[in-house]
């Protein structure tokens, strides 16, 4: 029997039924076309948001921010749908029984694509101060039993990114014999992303799946600062709990005085069959809340001077014959990383032979904690005369670049300030974070700069004003190298994040990377502004497939930054092999082109000519997993990347190691049909589609091939 629900919201790809007449307004349940009514979901929906405030509970005698006091006390009082510019929102608003507080509901999904998205606003409409102590994002109730459910979590952490592993969630929420006690367990899965590199240890992400039925619910927490998702077991049904900062988790508070609003962080829920299916949502969903800009169509390549290759230490010299072996190789970009406003060290190790840390984390000597250099020195972004000598300094490199055909770039770290900078004195306080209101963050020599006061604002302006348009620079590598969790952190990141979409609209032509010590700051809010994400920081070849073949989980392959770094000391496989794994992404070109054989360079001019033949494709494409999410000492890896509208697939396959030479990659979407195989990039043994899978034989580890499959 067909359950009536007071209120039914959305499009043809999502529905989201309401209870909005009962004494507590709830969402009862959000669906896809085709799938079953959950049983008794009216029974296990929870209410459409819980927040916690400074001398009120929790309502519940656990950790956990779900079945708060105030959220069973919200009443409905109105709603209002619209729809414009392809998207549907609704807005359900609710007030505190008690009086004082009133808590606007914001949700919207963009038209045929089955994702929601939810935050909320509380407006205090008291006569006296409130502070809150955390708000959900989004709220949901009545999914399936934990006894069906898998839980899906992506590991990410410094020079091992995205690296996701499932279990079956009743591992950690366990059946507690609620017949016999009459409540839930208090147990769930419970993951929280915290300070300012929102990433460092977990994406901000999550999934369920469905053992019984493939139905999966993909999620992510769009905020550049702090994060946390629940999971756990409500009346024999799952519940998802999606949220920003909270105050036990991460020392977040928000007082809001008579008339004041606060507004959530946003958070994003997709559905779809299977983790491949919800995240072909997601990757649409991404595309249509980011910024415009014509880079997510033209996808050109991008020589950076640092990974493997300069590694922080750039001159004149060192850089012109880069430049020239860059733009031989095919490069459009080419982008002068961390160093070039160094004026006090010495030259550093730019063999890249002995490996080494990104410039920004501290640990090559650099300076660290105030030991000298230029570390905590930072902050003026002005050019190092010692490095750049005679005519012209940095602009007569800058110039090269340009009579070279590419676009000049420069590294820049603008959040923070060195203890030792003139900047560190000429700034007021106010214009940095400070802890207990007074005493400024301070970490390894740096202090952190709080956007949100307008000469912190200033100083960033007039340095991207004078760079990009004084000095003609059309790409920012913006790298962000330390990380606090001090008070005001989510109002400096909105703030950071307002002010870099300003510079944009100054300078719409400018290509801006964001970096956090590799995929450390790679989280979903930065990713609406920012054009290109840095994935990872890795210098091993072999180390970086699962890293690249994982990335389009987080990132949309068309701003995911993957390093390809070939070197003179290599042979030609392994040429091929590390650039191969840019080849379904952003290729950040590195290494000493400038040293290579004319073969050797003819090799990476080769592999930059079948990408720009393809990268048209990407950013129309989703990505699938012949093999299954790479696991970090898989043998073999595998990324598809399938183009719909063209019929178009893309498999790239790396042999990292073992001893069987021959794999077979499903493509289900091509199952049953003939398909036309192209080997694009590496070379193999016979490459065969045999009607449900493609099969090769790579002869020799390490090895890679790009294939395109065409019916």
């Amino acid at each position: 029997m067909t359950q009536e629900f007071s209120y039914r919201w959305g499009h043809s790809a999502l529905t989201a039924d309401f209870d909005l007449d009962g004494r507590t307004p709830r969402l009862v349940r959000l669906t896809v076309p085709g799938e079953p009514e959950p049983k008794n979901a009216a029974e296990a929906a929870l209410p459409l948001v819980d927040v916690t405030l400074l001398g009120q509970g929790t309502g519940w005698s656990g950790p956990r921010f779900t079945g708060t006091a105030l959220g069973q006390r919200l009443t409905h009082r109105a709603h209002h749908a619209a729809y414009g510019d392809g998207w549907h929102h609704l807005t359900v608003q609710l007030q505190d029984r008690r009086g004082g507080l009133t808590v606007f509901v914001e949700y919207s999904s963009p038209d045929a694509v089955p994702v929601l998205r939810a935050r909320v606003r509380i407006r205090n409409d008291g006569d006296a101060p409130v502070t809150l102590r955390s708000v959900s994002s989004l709220l949901l109730g009545a999914l399936p039993s934990p006894d069906v459910l898998d839980v899906h979590r992506a590991r990410n952490d410094w020079l091992a990114e995205c690296r996701w592993h499932a279990e079956e969630l009743r591992e950690s929420v366990p059946d507690v014999g609620r017949a016999f006690h009459g409540h839930d367990g208090r147990a769930g899965v419970r993951l929280a992303g915290r300070g300012s590199w929102p990433t460092d240890g977990h994406l901000a992400m999550g999934a369920l799946t469905d053992r019984t039925d493939g139905r999966c619910w993909l999620w992510q927490i769009e905020s550049a600062a702090s994060w946390l998702w629940e999971a756990g077991e409500a009346d024999h049904h799952t519940y998802l709990s999606l949220s920003g900062p909270t105050a036990d988790d991460h020392q977040w508070r928000q007082v809001l005085a008579p008339g004041a609003e606060f507004v959530s962080e946003y958070a994003a829920l997709a559905l779809g069959d299977g983790f491949e299916g919800a995240l072909t949502a997601l990757t649409d969903y991404r595309r249509r809340i980011r910024r415009p800009h014509p880079d997510h169509d033209l996808l050109p390549v991008v020589f950076n001077d640092y990974m493997n290759t300069l590694m922080g230490d750039p001159t004149t010299e060192k850089l012109l014959p880069l430049i020239d072996a860059a733009a031989e190789a095919g490069a459009e970009y080419f982008c002068v990383d961390a160093g070039w406003y160094d004026d006090e060290g010495g030259d550093g190790d730019a063999d890249g032979d002995t490996g080494g840390d990104e410039a920004g984390d501290g640990d090559t000597g650099a300076g660290g904690d105030g030991g000298g250099g230029w570390w905590d020195g930072v902050g003026a972004w002005l050019p190092s005369a010692r490095r750049f000598p005679g005519p012209g300094g940095l602009h007569a490199v800058l110039g090269r670049i340009r009579e070279r055909g590419m676009v000049p770039g420069l590294w820049l770290e603008p959040e923070v300030v060195g203890v030792r900078s003139p900047l560190a004195t000429e700034l007021p306080d106010e214009a940095f974070l400070c802890h207990e209101g007074s005493v400024r963050v301070t970490e390894q020599g740096r202090h952190q700069l709080d956007l949100t006061h307008p000469a912190a604002r200033a100083h960033l302006d007039r340095t991207v004003d004078r760079l990009v348009g004084e000095w003609g620079v059309g790409y920012l590598k913006l790298d962000y190298n330390i990380t606090t969790s001090a008070p005001g952190l989510l109002d400096h990141t909105r703030a950071w994040l307002s002010w870099l979409s300003a510079v944009l609209d100054r300078h719409p032509g400018l290509v801006v990377e964001n970096c956090g010590s590799g995929g450390l700051r790679m989280d979903g809010a930065s990713l609406t502004v920012a054009q290109l994400q840095s994935t990872s920081d890795q210098q091993d070849p072999l180390r970086c497939p699962p890293i690249a073949a994982a990335a389009p989980t987080a990132v949309p392959p068309e701003q995911g930054a993957v390093w390809a770094y070939p070197q003179p000391g290599f042979t030609d496989q392994e040429i091929a092999f590390t650039l191969g794994s840019a080849l379904l992404g952003r290729v950040h070109l590195s290494g000493h082109l400038d040293r290579m054989t004319p073969h050797q360079l003819g090799l990476v001019q080769e592999a930059l000519v079948t990408y720009k033949a393809i990268r048209g494709d990407l950013s129309r494409s989703v990505p699938f997993w012949p093999l299954g999410l790479p696991g970090w000492r898989d043998a073999w890896v595998a990324l598809g990347m399938w183009v719909p509208f063209l019929d178009t697939t893309y498999a790239l396959v790396w042999r990292r190691a073992g001893d069987d030479p021959e794999v077979a990659l499903p493509v289900a979407h091509l199952a049953g049909r003939e398909a036309r195989v192209d080997v694009l990039h590496g070379s193999a043994g016979p490459v065969v589609w045999d009607g449900s899978a493609l099969r090769m034989t790579l002869p020799e580890a390490p090895s890679v091939l790009l294939t395109r499959l065409t019916v």
